[in-house]
């Protein structure tokens, strides 16, 4: 099908791509004679085209322009087709599976009635409706990689006018025709140390796109860099662990700087307003050891606020200083506009792997509160009123030290969500402590891990996933939803204009519940572990909800 899509912008190429959707919509072979062409049944993809100000729409409604549905991050729908009354009629419309992994992370776009998906190195454009695949972008996966980027995770794609961008596994951005797959360009972004991957979904901003790494683990040295949407030149790179003489570096004597981690693994938000970008970074180097990196270890655990035309540091809040545990603050940066405590103000809130939900001023990053989520925390005592952690004697050591939250944080990576009309933030939470281990740093060796250390489950100690809502109003967890399963699923959340939450579960089903109350309305058993967050879309005016489970894409609408 790919040769036929490349002739899409001739009359005889169009005609041919029409009368070829139409046969397989009926099941028949293209060559069996006449067929009767009914073009509202097609999607057109010479309609795949995002202008600057579609990316401005908030909230999300019929396109899902970005990973997080819009820059703010919030991952909520103005739909509301499928509402606390109609959700029990949901049902599962069509299933995609990716025949080159079996574990998707990705979030699909969708615009205009197509849908773009990723497993590994692939990208795919389906038929929005029916899950009918449009075409296929094939690359090999990356020979040679190590920690993450070994499992070769994609979240996703980044659409700006007709161009598709994706990172690999490699850390290469790609851009790729929208409307037939086809490669435009490829730039190798962090080719010069192979410890370096990908997992992100790139990010567009203006005329810009923006990326990060992953690889905080393995000693490399963080940054964030913005390409030219049509040229892919380098715009400007800003690098999270300082050089020696920046403001910062006193923590990264001699060349630590190089290996200081602090990546940028998952997509950070935007504010046009302000015109500022929020990337989360992730935790220091070596893990767990801290003898060659005293004092905070900037920009490390961060949330940074940068200029998106050059890449100036307009502000910074650190979550986590000299972090021992691994608790990356990559988890999304939402922007919220509510009043706070009596005054209208421009919020920054984010559910912390440390076990924190923490409420920033996003003008200028001034703290404005941090409140525990969950009941395991045992690092740190308290956050004093300048947001810096008041720690206690906790810290890994070579006999094992038991630490809560433990290594995969109070939260992650998969996605949280914010409700306009509820006031209330929901994401998954993990009670869990682990036993941490420690051992003096080695030397660093490309392709291989800079681990300092080694985390083990403690006997007898259960591990609970648990879906809440916490309320901005009250600073205070409304509901909580405790879930069945082992603890170790990665579903994230979407909430709508309809009052419902959609989640992965943690016993592999896709889940509503009310926005309010947190009372179950519906699931669908998809049979696999949940390592992917929900959107929602909608094509000639039927709402639909989607999310990646195990290898499968799934898509439920309303009969």
């Amino acid at each position: 099908m790919h040769e036929w899509l490349s002739e899409v912008l001739s009359l005889r190429g169009a005609l041919h791509l029409l009368a070829l959707f139409s046969c397989l919509a009926a099941g028949v072979d293209s060559g069996s004679g006449p067929v009767k062409i009914d073009v509202r049944n097609i999607i057109d993809v010479r309609n795949i085209n995002v202008r600057n100000e579609d990316l401005l729409v908030q909230p999300a409604a019929e396109n899902w322009t970005s990973y997080n549905g819009d820059y703010s991050g919030r991952r909520y729908s103005g739909l509301a087709e499928i509402n606390p009354a109609s959700v029990p009629q949901l049902q599962a419309q069509w299933v995609f599976h990716a025949r080159n992994t079996n574990r998707l992370e990705n979030t699909p776009t969708v615009i205009n009635g197509m849908m773009f998906v990723t497993a590994a190195n692939d990208a795919f454009a389906l038929d929005a409706r029916t899950g009918r695949e449009v075409w296929h972008h094939s690359r090999p996966v990356s020979e040679g990689l190590i920690d993450d980027a070994a499992q070769h995770v994609n979240r996703g794609v980044a659409v700006w006018h007709d161009r598709l961008y994706m990172e690999t596994d490699n850390a290469h951005l790609l851009c790729l025709d929208a409307r037939s797959g086809n490669q435009i360009w490829d730039v190798a972004y962090a080719d010069w140390n192979k410890n370096y991957g990908a997992t992100s979904a790139p990010l567009v901003v203006k005329d810009k796109v923006l990326v990060g790494t992953s690889g905080g683990d393995d000693g490399v040295r963080g940054f964030v860099a913005a390409y030219d949407a049509m040229t892919g030149k380098l715009a400007w790179r800003f690098w999270t662990i300082p050089a020696p003489g920046e403001f910062g570096s006193n923590s990264w004597p001699g060349k630590a700087y190089l290996r200081g981690g602090g990546t940028t693994w998952m997509p950070g938000t935007y504010d046009p307003a302000l015109n500022l970008i929020f990337w989360g970074t992730s935790n220091p180097a070596p893990d767990f050891n801290d003898d060659v990196r005293p004092g905070d270890d900037l920009y490390t655990d961060c949330v940074l606020a940068l200029d998106p035309d050059t890449g100036t540091l307009k502000w910074y809040f650190q979550f986590t200083p000299h972090d021992l545990f691994d608790y990356d603050a990559v988890e999304t940066p939402m922007l919220i506009d509510a009043v706070y405590k009596g005054e209208p103000r421009k919020l920054l809130v984010q559910a912390n792997r440390n076990g924190y939900l923490y409420v920033l001023d996003r003008t200028n990053g001034k703290f404005l509160s941090a409140t525990p989520f969950v009941e395991k925390l045992n690092w740190t005592k308290e956050i004093d009123e300048q947001g810096r952690p008041i720690r206690t004697d906790v810290r890994p050591t070579p006999s094992g030290t038991r630490v809560c939250p433990g290594y995969s944080g109070a939260t992650n990576w998969y996605s949280p969500s914010y409700n306009e009309s509820t006031h209330m933030v929901y994401f998954l939470t993990l009670e869990e402590c682990e036993t941490y281990f420690s051992s003096p740093t080695q030397a660093f060796v490309e392709g291989k891990e800079y681990y300092s250390t080694g985390v083990k489950r403690i006997a007898g100690e259960t591990s609970q996933k648990i879906l809440v809502a916490f309320n901005l109003d009250t600073a205070s967890l409304d509901w909580k939803y405790p879930q069945t399963g082992r603890g170790h699923s990665s579903g994230g959340t979407m909430t709508t204009s309809g009052g419902l939450v959609f989640f992965g579960d943690d016993a592999g089903s896709f889940e509503a519940v009310d926005a309010r109350t947190g009372k179950p309305l519906w699931h669908f058993n998809t049979g696999q572990d949940m390592s992917a967050s929900p959107m929602s879309y909608a094509v000639a005016g039927k709402q639909y909800v989607a999310i990646a489970a195990g290898s499968d894409v799934f898509s439920f609408a309303l009969p």
